[in-house]
């Protein structure tokens, strides 16, 4: 059994911290201990709180070192000092949770004596929790993918950014990655910032072909994947300065671009970091005084768009969207006996057969091999609501004149089909019936 040590009590920022069992080793490799996390905190607090102060903050918890179990923990603990901050998050289901919101140094010091290790901010400022002031370009190498292969990936990710007059700030992850945070104008909402990091991934990857991906399931990835989906809402990142369950005690250093072509992750520690940050500051000091614009990245995926490339899929625990592909890995993927396209779904069969007529419009080649029983309108029925689809099967169609998938024209799927909800009910099965549309 491990042996208890007497508490200790630190003084930071004018707070009385008590560390709990200090001596308790997080780190057995390395040999750290809570008590060197905690004064590793206190060391790099002014970076640490450009990062994830002042932000609601999941707490990733390691109570028997990197070699245990770990938990996330978006309840802030009840027996917590009443100087600590903390905001109410809404989730979809409608459930509400009090994150902690750490502002001071001290803050710092008390998470580290929960064993918190890493620092998980949301993007979004306490004061403001529907609109983004960041941008998350996560750079995840698959298998295989050297160090230097990633540099030359995030040097495309600079050189775009620059060309969208965006300003990003590259750090190491503190493990196999690179992550680059681009302060935004707090103007959009969660779905919004999302679509414009799905745009920059395709973006980067038709720069970087076959270095770079935007591709969500692994089996498709080649290179580099740009994880578009850490811009969701919900979903958190470590922070600069975060330490990592490395057995070395990787940090999440903060870089300049130059420095960035000469770094490698094993330079920053949770023993070198301090020593760093006292010779040459936070490398992110400035990274608050200047924020960019989406409007170029959402005009990029409103083309993506008009050419056919919708939605890319969402993380599995989330409500299937609109439009989203299936969240099915290719090779699972059921292969169509014939080669149907969907049009439309609307809430009224006049507004889905209209969007037919504007499909006709634009693909008059194709629409005049169609054969009656060739279009589909269905009668679909939600929970609540009942609305139409329109599929096209273009076997009838000559395989160099048949259009790809398009986005619906319209676009209306009821949220009471729209996937599985937060509480884990699916809605029932739609009712069908097939009819030829009429002219």
């Amino acid at each position: 059994m491990a042996r208890t040590t007497p508490a200790e009590t630190v003084v930071v920022g004018g707070h009385e911290i008590a560390i709990s069992n200090p001596d308790k080793v997080l780190f057995p490799q390395a040999g750290f201990t809570k008590r060197d996390l905690v004064h590793y905190y206190v060391a790099v607090a002014d970076g640490a709180l450009r990062a994830a102060g002042n932000r609601p903050n999941v707490l990733v918890r390691y109570p028997n070192g990197i070699d245990g179990e770990f938990f996330y923990q978006k309840r802030a603990p009840t027996s917590r000092p009443a100087w600590l901050d903390v905001v109410a998050l809404q989730f979809p289901s409608g459930r509400t949770a009090e994150e902690l919101v750490p502002r001071e140094p001290a803050a710092l010091a008390w998470m580290a004596n929960l064993a918190c290790l890493e620092l998980h901010p949301h993007p979004v400022r306490a004061d403001d929790l529907d609109h983004p002031d960041e941008l998350r370009v996560d750079l995840d190498p698959v298998p295989g993918v050297t160090w230097d292969q990633l540099r030359e990936v995030a040097a495309v990710v600079h050189a775009t950014l620059d060309d969208l007059s965006l300003l990003g700030w590259p750090k190491t992850s503190g493990s196999r990655g690179i992550h680059v945070n681009v302060r935004i104008e707090r103007r959009w909402p969660f779905a919004d910032v999302r679509r414009a990091a799905l745009a920059f991934a395709r973006e980067v990857e038709r720069r970087a072909p076959g270095l770079a991906t935007s591709k969500w399931w692994k089996e498709e990835r080649q290179g580099v994947f740009l994880d578009y989906n850490q811009n969701a809402k919900d979903r958190t990142v470590a922070a600069a300065y975060s330490v990592r369950p490395k057995p070395d005690a990787r940090v999440s250093a903060p870089l300049t671009w130059d420095e960035l072509q000469q770094a490698r992750p094993e330079d920053f520690t949770l023993a070198t970091m301090p020593a760093r940050f006292l010779a040459v500051g936070d490398r992110h000091a400035g990274i608050d005084e200047r924020a960019g614009s989406l409007d170029a990245l959402l005009e990029l995926a409103a083309r993506h768009a008009s050419e056919g490339l919708g939605d890319a899929p969402w993380p599995p625990h989330y409500r299937k969207q609109a439009g989203e592909p299936p969240r099915v890995q290719p090779s699972k993927r059921r292969v169509p006996a014939r080669p149907l396209i969907e049009i439309a779904r609307a809430g009224s069969r006049a507004d889905a057969l209209a969007g037919l007529e504007r499909w006709r419009l634009r693909h008059p080649a194709a629409a005049s091999h169609l054969e009656p029983a060739d279009v589909l309108v269905d009668a679909m029925r939600g929970r609540f609501t009942t609305w139409t689809r329109i599929r096209i099967n273009l076997e009838h169609v000559p395989a160099a004149l048949r259009p790809p998938q398009e986005p619906l024209d319209p676009d209306e799927t009821p949220n009471d089909w729209s996937g599985v909800d937060d509480g884990g009910e699916r809605p029932r099965r739609p009712a069908r019936s097939r009819k030829p549309a009429t002219s």
